[in-house]
């Protein structure tokens, strides 16, 4: 009866095991199918959005920005609740 116990909890583990295996081998596939850029266009890309997007954060670099377009600006309506 014991080695009948033993030999079910060896193949509830090497089972577990397989399993794990093959959830594994079925993302590494999932993975082949990602699409990939090369490092260079990745870079160039990230140049690219950095040259043509304003940041009001870098107001050295971009000079000083309106305060309509300044997502930081406090709000000029005097408040910030409106009763009515």
């Amino acid at each position: 009866m014991a080695a009948l116990m033993a030999t079910r909890r060896a193949q509830n583990i090497s089972e577990a095991k397989l399993r794990r295996l093959l959830e594994y081998n079925q993302r590494l596939r999932d993975q082949l199918d990602v699409s990939r850029i090369t490092v260079s266009e990745a870079s160039t890309g990230l140049i690219e959005f950095c040259k043509t997007t304003k940041d009001p954060m870098l107001p050295s670099v971009w000079g000083p920005i309106d305060k309509k377009e300044d997502p930081f600006a406090p709000p000029s309506n005097g408040g910030c609740c409106t009763i009515m």
